[in-house]
């Protein structure tokens, strides 16, 4: 198919009006036409209904529109993307280096992807890597020590810059291997309010609200009061609680891959909302810099599936 068959065919299934469709593409409404009766012959079919009144898309017609519309949409990026480099380099070589923060050793290994990715693109630009302190999620991006971060959302600070969002995960549940929960292989939203001896730890109340809620929510889904268990630090500590039976743990799927501990169990919670990641830094103009690590960590999550 040519490029300007995909075209026409995209706009005309927009416009329905080859009048408009013309001058959008700016061509005569004779050479839509021309278009299309070629496309119509490539395929073997009408691809529209023309009456001198209105123009609508056949069964087939929406068909190949649904199929080359995203095609169309990642080219067009494409080109934008290519332009916007040849566009910087013009300018001058990207060059310094990006502290970046990660929360977990999962948002890390995909920084350190999208590290890669850009050192392709621009070898003078270089990625710091620095694990985001649990205990103190947004300190280190507020003083500067770090220029962006992977991290959970929402964030919903009103200083901070949040997005896009890149990827999720399931939830799972860390408890004591002999764990009634684990026995059962599954727990829902709903249990976290009848954990009993083994209460779901909690942050320290200084920390921002919607990261407490994110591994300590107050409330399950139904509006049930989730009782405090003892606050936490660092993962590792709460992990040394949980295998002591002294609590429980809400955390994304990784840890089970990451974090496997004799005595702990993670037990999926699949009716729990997924937990999203995204890019998380200070309001302010987007450096050039920052816009290219933007654009290498987008494309590292479309690469892997996750956009």
């Amino acid at each position: 198919m040519e490029r300007d068959e995909v075209m026409c065919l995209l706009i005309l299934a927009d416009e329905l009006h080859f009048g408009r469709t013309a001058e959008r593409m700016h061509l005569s409404r004779a050479r839509v036409s021309q278009l299309v009766q070629r496309l119509e012959r490539r395929v073997g079919a009408p691809l529209f209904h023309r009456t001198s009144r209105t123009v609508t898309l056949t069964e087939l017609g929406r068909q190949l529109r649904d199929d080359l519309a995203p095609h169309q949409q990642a080219m067009d990026e494409a080109l934008a993307r290519a332009a916007a480099t040849a566009a910087r380099r013009a300018a001058g070589e990207l060059k310094g280096a990006l502290h970046v923060g990660f929360s977990g050793p999962l948002a890390g290994e995909v920084v350190m992807r999208a590290a890669k990715v850009l050192a392709e693109r621009w070898p003078g630009l270089t990625v710091e890597p620095c694990e985001v302190p649990l205990a103190d999620p947004f300190g280190k991006l507020r003083a500067g020590a770090f220029d962006v971060q992977l991290a959970e959302l929402p964030a919903g600070e009103a200083d901070l810059l949040e997005g896009p969002e890149l990827f999720s995960e399931p939830r799972v549940l860390a408890v004591q291997a002999a764990h009634p929960l684990a026995l059962r292989g599954m727990a829902s939203p709903e249990d976290l309010a009848e954990l009993g001896e083994t209460p779901l730890l909690t942050l320290r109340e200084e920390l921002p609200v919607l990261c407490r809620e994110q591994l300590a929510p107050a409330r399950t889904p139904a509006g049930r009061s989730i009782p405090p268990g003892l606050p936490v630090t660092s993962l590792q500590e709460a992990l040394v609680l949980v295998a002591a039976g002294k609590g429980a743990l809400l955390s994304g799927a990784h840890a089970k891959t990451y974090f496997p501990r004799p005595g702990v169990s993670y037990v999926p919670l699949p009716e729990a909302a997924s937990l999203a990641y995204g890019l998380v830094r200070r309001r302010g103009p987007l450096t050039p810099q920052l816009q290219a690590f933007t654009e290498a960590m987008t494309e590292t999550a479309r690469s892997d599936g996750w956009l």
